[in-house]
């Protein structure tokens, strides 16, 4: 039985301390690499603990103060709209880091030296505003692949500040279990069905995401949904309580088995701190894609173009503060 081991480091983070964040990321991989695990999955934007450097404006983070609103939903906020947009360079305020800076490459040599992968999360530097990314390192302390958050919460203060990625990649990861086809997304990608179903189609196997908000029922459910209808693997690693609620989660993508449907579910942390490992059956979940009718089996792509298109109908136009409408 070849079985991958997942650790989810559910974490918090020291806030903006990237000393103490890298101190304690390490920590938590040795500890990982000493349970078994061949993957460490890191939160999103661990380098900064998903913290910017500037406070939200006072209200900034509920819906009725999102940065973009159905034009109705703007009457009587001028003093939202007074608000205007932000600036990267005041809510980043160069914390961003680039891939072959100081705290990357000490988790490669990290990675090396365990002879354990490292999804690692950062605040990218890039031209412009910066990046949300992840970078697998494999256990030879190699990046197989970088990945830039796709869909941005550009409706939010603080991610309306980054420059959203453009294209998801499928890597040959090396594993003492032999060679795995894995994708990445992050946090709100998730939340988009054409995310997991892009790395799918380029044959990912399994699928790290990142995360860095409240996992409740609904986006459970939903995360649930991304493994079984593309017959994937999905691993999720949020920030613990207080930061936010745990609930760092995984599915092995086998929906069926001998005896009929079965529970998907490997893990599902609780709220706090802590290493949990996701162990994925890697034959029985390649025999059940060989087998069942989901994924890229029976589709019609020639009958989706209306996924394609560019052009933004009601009840989900939005526009910002000046009227501006929202453009992909």
């Amino acid at each position: 039985m070849q079985q991958l081991h997942i650790a989810l480091l559910q974490m918090n983070s020291c806030d903006r301390d990237q000393v103490a964040n890298l101190v304690k990321g390490e920590l938590f991989c040795r500890r990982a690499q000493a349970m078994g695990a061949d993957i460490a999955l890191f939160p999103e934007m661990w380098n900064v603990g998903y913290s910017p450097a500037q406070p939200l404006p006072e209200g900034a983070d509920t819906p009725e103060d999102n940065l973009w609103k159905a034009p109705e939903k703007w009457q009587n906020h001028e003093e939202l709209a007074a608000r205007g947009m932000p600036d990267p360079d005041i809510v980043w305020q160069g914390q961003a880091i680039a891939r072959d800076s100081s705290f990357i490459r000490h988790f490669q040599q990290l990675a090396r030296e365990l002879q354990m992968a490292i999804a690692l999360t950062y605040l990218e530097a890039w031209p412009g505003a910066p990046r949300n990314s992840v970078s697998l390192i494999d256990r030879h302390g190699e990046i197989v692949l970088t990945y830039a958050k796709m869909h941005t919460c550009a409706f939010s203060w603080n991610e309306a500040a980054l420059t959203p990625g453009n294209t998801v990649e499928v890597c040959s990861l090396d594993t003492a279990q032999g060679p795995i086809q894995v994708g990445a997304m992050i946090c709100y990608d998730r939340e988009f069905p054409e995310t997991a179903r892009l790395l799918m189609l380029q044959g990912a196997e399994i699928i790290l995401v990142p995360n860095a908000c409240e996992l409740e029922i609904n986006r459970l459910t939903q995360f649930r949904t991304r493994a079984y209808e593309n017959m994937v693997g999905v691993a999720m690693a949020n920030y613990a309580a207080p930061q936010q609620n745990g609930h760092s989660i995984a599915f092995d993508g086998i929906a069926y088995g001998p005896q009929g449907s079965r529970d998907m579910l490997l893990i599902e942390a609780g709220e706090g701190e802590g290493i949990y490992i996701a162990s994925f059956d890697l034959e029985a979940l390649r025999d059940f894609r060989l087998r069942e009718a989901l994924g890229n089996t029976f589709r019609r792509p020639h009958l989706y173009g209306a996924l394609t298109e560019t052009q933004t109908q009601y009840p989900f136009i939005r526009v910002n503060a000046q009227g501006k409408h929202f453009k992909v």
